[in-house]
Order: C-alpha cells, then sequence, then structure tokens
C-alpha cells in the first residue's frame, strides 16, 4: 500500500486497526511512534548495486491502556512528516515487534489494516547458483503424449 492510499482510507474510518495475517489484532492502545522513510543501498549476490525506498511506520505498545490512535491524529502525523522530512509516495513498510522486531507490508481489507508477513528473496538467482525449480511431469503423461517410433513389427528391435 502506497502513502496516498493510506491517506485516502483513513478519514472514512472510525477507528485505526491493525491486523496480524495471523488474525491476531494489534492492541488498540498502541502508538505510532515514527513516520519516515528509510532508504537502503545494497550489492545483491550477483553484485548488482541496488536501491529500495520504503515510508515506514512503528507501532510500539505501551501501558497507556487509555490511549487510542484516531484516524484524524495518524493523518496529522503523515502530513506533518510529509512537511517536514519530505516523504514521498512510497510503498509503506511497518515495523511491530511481536516477539521481535518484525517488517511488514500494509494491505487494508474494508474495515482493518493487515500487517502481511514479508519475505526475502534472491533478487540475482541466475548469478548465484541456484537452480530453477524443475516442471513436474507425470509419466503417464509422457507415454500418451508420445507414439513410440519403436514397435514389434517395426524391425528395429
Amino acid at each position: 500500500m502506497k502513502l496516498s492510499e493510506i491517506k485516502e482510507i483513513l478519514p472514512t474510518l472510525d477507528n485505526v486497526e491493525f491486523q496480524l495475517e495471523n488474525g491476531a489484532f494489534v492492541p488498540e492502545h498502541f502508538h505510532v511512534t515514527e513516520v519516515g522513510t528509510v532508504t537502503k543501498n545494497f550489492i545483491d549476490c550477483g553484485g548488482t548495486i541496488r536501491q529500495e525506498k520504503v515510508v515506514n511506520f512503528q507501532l510500539w505498545n505501551a501501558d497507556d491502556f487509555e490511549h487510542r490512535l484516531k484516524p484524524g491524529k495518524l493523518l496529522n502525523i503523515i502530513k506533518l512528516s510529509e512537511e517536514k522530512l519530505g516523504i514521498e509516495d512510497d510503498e509503506i513498510e511497518v515495523e511491530y515487534q511481536n516477539i521481535t522486531i518484525g517488517k511488514y507490508d500494509l494491505d487494508f481489507n474494508g474495515k482493518t489494516f493487515i500487517l502481511k508477513n514479508k519475505t526475502t528473496a534472491c533478487l540475482a538467482e541466475d548469478a548465484c547458483g541456484i537452480p530453477s525449480e524443475k516442471q513436474k511431469v507425470k509419466l503417464a503423461d509422457l507415454s500418451s503424449s508420445k507414439v513410440s517410433c519403436c514397435t514389434p513389427e517395426s524391425g528395429c528391435c
């Protein structure tokens, strides 16, 4: 989800709720402790120089059980970040500490923001020797798709 998308969604909501893909909700007394841009410059295993840039939201649970972040407040935090930091309309990545700090993509199901699990991947598979996945073929399909050129009557056996 891009920053422009969350800015369109927030004014339509009464409450801001985040839910993990496993169905667990971020406690409703969470705080958004950071909104910023994170830029990552790196070289992949194939030697290609790359850059990734995301808008980062950090969610934090405090013992402030009376706290509830309202959509207007989050929208104001985003607007202030755009004005003061020059944040652009990039994809949003959410940091949230469950057991350890996790990074999540953000989605919306019509009512709740969904923290989507991220995965790692090799960006240069052709350069680091990982074999491509072989196509699985059933032996029965092989025998029916090709007609044998050697039959008992052909004299080739």
